[in-house]
């Protein structure tokens, strides 16, 4: 049986930090990985760029339940010390719209510049590693694997991830583990998730984009509004302003098996009601036949299954509809397409000083497995460097 000081069970963003960070106080840390590879979501996020931060690491960019918490790590490891971390390392950053990136634009320099730290700091990686079970000894902790390898230390920080992306090994294990051990769990919903639509107007228009703006409507009571692309597909929408919106909407239709779930769209945002209004009835004095009404507005294929707005219509109808389009939603893509997970371990049950476990004591947790998640944006990978660098702070025995 092999003994260490740290276990670190997940090899991704968080659990990286926090081997590097454990490991840096000469301690010994292993890092037991479930998959054939470390970092597989850092290669595929901010599609193949990774968007390592915001320029705005603020809590008010992360769910109400977990902004105390996530003021607090970041009081500890905020936007300065993690592009520190990284400047140590080697990796150089820019920023372009608040959003900041390494500066080859490519993911792989961030996952290179981690791995070689931690063959600097000669930390252990246990390849396909799958924890099945975790029992407390009277010092110690053991962990078991599917294979039957059997590991002892004293700490371990669990940083698995939520159920996103499962063939990257975020496939919810983790958080069954934590339920094992007494935690209790909010239930996990795919969050920045594209929606399931049931309407004709989506399957007309497959593979058409516009920017546009959206809103969710949940029980008759508005949501936040977000502004950028729209993508109409054969399932439904996307594009970014859905995936904006997307997160209270999978809680309500997920979580809270909510029925009344619709998103408004605002088909032309260039344009207010009135100025619409005037530049419609000019059309109509000037006899633009129904199906070229929105030609210069909108692409050209929005003409035939929107021409129904002008035939025996007021044109006051045909403005309402175009900037408050409403779209019945009845469910979300899986986790296959969702960005983040919403949900995980209860916060209250995380000292948020250390992110050792209320429940356990020399358990850990960091990343996607709590329940925080971020704005996209850069929010996500934010919480997960700086909770991984914070949980590899305190030594097995202090």
């Amino acid at each position: 049986m092999n003994k260490y000081s740290t276990a670190v069970i997940g090899g991704g963003a968080a659990g990286i930090c926090a081997a590097i960070n454990q490991a840096r106080q000469r301690e010994k840390v292993v890092i037991c990985e479930k998959t054939s590879q470390l970092g597989k979501k850092i290669l595929a996020s901010g599609d193949g760029r990774c968007n390592l931060l915001n320029e705005d690491l603020s809590e008010k960019f992360y769910n109400q339940s977990a902004r105390e918490l996530v003021r607090a790590i970041f009081a500890q490891f905020g936007k300065t010390l993690i592009l520190d971390f990284f400047q140590v390392l080697g990796l150089r950053t820019f920023s372009r719209e608040g959003r900041i990136f390494p500066l080859t634009n490519q993911a792989a320099s961030v996952l290179k510049v981690l791995q070689m730290e931690l063959d600097r700091l000669k930390v252990p990686i246990l390849f396909n590693f799958n924890c099945t079970g975790i029992s407390h000894t009277r010092n110690s902790f053991l962990i078991n694997s599917e294979t039957g390898q059997q590991i002892e230390c004293r700490k371990i920080i669990i940083t698995g991830g939520g159920k996103t992306y499962p063939a990257f090994g975020s496939d919810g294990s983790t958080l069954e583990l934590a339920g094992k051990l007494g935690h209790t769990l909010v239930d996990p919903v795919p969050a920045v998730v594209p929606l399931l639509v049931k309407d004709n107007l989506c399957q007309v228009m497959q593979g058409q984009r516009i920017f546009a703006n959206a809103r969710s409507i949940i029980g008759g009571r508005y949501g936040e509004q977000a502004k950028g692309e729209l993508l109409f597909t054969k399932y439904g929408l996307s594009g970014t302003c859905i995936l904006d919106v997307s997160e209270e909407i999978s809680i309500a239709l997920n979580r809270d098996r909510q029925k009344d779930v619709f998103v408004s769209v605002d088909l032309i945002p260039f344009m207010d009601r009135e100025e619409l209004k005037f530049e419609l009835e000019r059309r109509v004095r000037e006899k633009w036949s129904a199906e070229e009404m929105l030609t210069g507005i909108l692409p050209n294929k929005f003409g035939v299954p929107f021409k129904s707005l002008f035939v025996g219509q007021g044109i006051e109808i045909a403005a309402k509809s175009l900037k408050d389009r409403r779209f019945k939603i009845s469910g979300t893509r899986g986790w296959n397409e969702a960005e983040f997970t919403s949900g995980g371990i209860n916060v209250d049950e995380i000292n948020f000083s250390t992110l050792e476990s209320k429940k356990q004591k020399g358990i850990y947790f960091a990343g996607e497995v709590l329940d925080v998640n971020g704005n996209r944006g850069g929010y996500n990978l934010g919480w997960a460097w700086a909770s991984g660098l914070v949980a590899g702070l305190t030594k097995e025995n202090s």
